[in-house]
Order: C-alpha cells, then structure tokens, then sequence
C-alpha cells in the first residue's frame, strides 16, 4: 500500500521515525498517522534529507508548541533552498531554449504543476 519495503519501514520504526502498536500475536500494526509519517518521510528523503533531519521535522510538525527560533530556522532553511534552485534553473535555462517545441511544451507543464503546489504553500505562508 505504501510503496516502502518492510525492512525499510522496520528500520524506520527502529530509529523512531514511525510509531507501531503490536498485536496479540506480536505483528506490528500501523495507523492511518503512520501512514501519512511515512509517506512525508519518503517526501523528506527525494529531497535528499538525512534521517536525522527527518525525525526532527516530524518532532516539529506533531509538536503543539513551537519556538520561534525553529520556526526562523526552517525558513532560513527553506530560503537557502530557493536560491539553491534558483541557481540550478539559472545553469539549465540555456539548455532550455535548445529544445525543440514540444520538448519545450512537456517541460513546462511538469513545471507548471510542481510551481502550483509552491506557489499554494508560499501564499499560506505569506496569508
């Protein structure tokens, strides 16, 4: 159902990234909160995120209170990454333009739809 192998989520659950209830016969039983842990963790992870990192956002994001410091530390974080893409398109735009229209047009629209999902999460930012 999740796309992850079960060494891979028992290794998860070993380190404490995901939280498992036993049964009677001592299986390991995930909830719908596991679920959605690991499916962010697996998110963190294609961003190239250590396991460290990982577990503290998850610590902060299940976190009622948060400090201001943390808050100010994952949007420096999330700036330095910004103009570390910004950077990387500005390396591969002319490799853009050498592309043919319908090369061109594909790309755009898998642009267009990563963008929708920044541009929605930088208005709740923002709002």
């Amino acid at each position: 159902m999740s796309g992850v192998s079960k060494r891979t989520i028992d290794y998860y659950t070993s380190l404490g990234l995901l939280k498992a209830d036993r049964s009677k016969s001592n299986y390991r039983i995930y909830s719908e909160e596991a679920l959605i842990d690991l499916k962010f963790i697996e998110e963190c992870k294609s961003m190239h995120f250590p396991l460290e990192e990982i577990k503290r956002k998850l610590e902060i994001k299940k976190s009622k209170q948060i400090r201001e410091s943390e808050v100010e530390k994952h949007v420096s974080n999330v700036t330095n990454q910004m103009r570390q893409l910004h950077n990387e398109l500005a390396v591969i735009l002319p490799l853009i333009k050498n592309l043919d229209g319908p090369q061109k047009e594909d790309l755009a629209n898998k642009l267009s739809r990563e963008g929708s999902a920044l541009m929605q999460s930088l208005l709740i930012l923002t709002s």
